[in-house]
């Protein structure tokens, strides 16, 4: 059985993501082992645990880049990746599941910004070339990201000439440019050096302040007591914890957690 999810935190406010009893397997190896979670519009929700517990295949699996065994996902209500059919549930095809992975945002560890185009031109590709928005329409509101990212000077800078951490604030913005309801962060600052993470991180905290959805796997435990309404413990597949920072750090409740502070604090 899994901790309970519900740490009282947006109480009230819509559910924008909802996993429940989500299972996942490669092979022999369980890696996903009974996953609920909730998360409420406006709520910033930090994923912690041990490598290989499972932590960035949840996350996929809540824009469908990974297919669960079992389970369920919605994200603004709507099933990700599957529908019903004559109480089965049976595969979207792959164009419908695209569409609706336009709800959902994503950031990765590695930046993957287009090489030959400019950090507007990379934050523009996707509304113009998804949603079929007008280049002088995107290009503005772009620009408009691109300031909101700190970066408004660097918008026809290529990526070969900004750092890491320049380079995954335009990927931030390239991922808000879809106007998601919901954002995605996995590892965020794990292939930056360490002066170029609070760049970073400073964007995130900019985002929980304008009421974006956020889920992060991070080892960034600055982030989490600055701006993380929950912090999540999913070990083995199973999430062994789910409270506000304070209570998550001082006094965790699972004997696994508190091995985990322990090592990592």
């Amino acid at each position: 059985m899994n901790a309970s999810t519900n740490s009282g935190t947006g109480a009230g406010r819509p559910v924008v993501v909802e996993a429940a009893d989500v299972h996942k397997s490669y092979g022999a190896v369980k890696v996903l082992d009974g996953v609920d979670l909730t998360v409420r519009e406006g709520e910033v929700v930090l994923v912690l645990g041990p490598s290989g517990g499972g932590k960035s295949t949840f996350l996929r699996t809540l824009n469908h880049l990974e297919h669960i065994d079992s389970g369920t996902i919605r994200v603004c209500g709507d099933l990700i990746g599957q529908r019903d059919r004559g109480g089965r549930r049976v595969p979207l095809p792959e164009r419908r599941t695209a569409l609706q992975r336009r709800a959902i945002g994503m950031v990765f560890q590695q930046f993957n910004l287009f090489p030959t185009m400019t950090a507007a031109e990379n934050v523009m590709a996707g509304p113009v070339h998804v949603h079929g928005a007008d280049r002088a329409a995107a290009r503005a509101d772009a620009l408009e990201l691109l300031e909101t990212v700190g970066l408004a000077d660097k918008a026809d800078s290529y990526p070969a000439l900004l750092s890491g951490g320049q380079q995954q604030r335009v990927a931030i913005a390239r991922a808000l440019a879809m106007k998601p309801r919901v954002m995605l962060f996995d590892e965020p600052t794990s292939a930056l050096d360490p002066e170029m993470v609070t760049e970073v991180l400073d964007v995130m905290v900019r985002l929980r302040a304008e009421g974006m959805t956020v889920i992060v796997v991070s080892h960034e435990m600055g982030f989490a007591r600055a701006a993380a309404d929950r912090v999540v413990f999913l070990s083995e597949g199973r999430v062994l914890e789910d409270g506000p920072p304070d209570a998550f750090f001082s006094a965790p409740r699972h004997e696994r957690t508190r091995r985990f502070l322990k090592k990592i604090l």
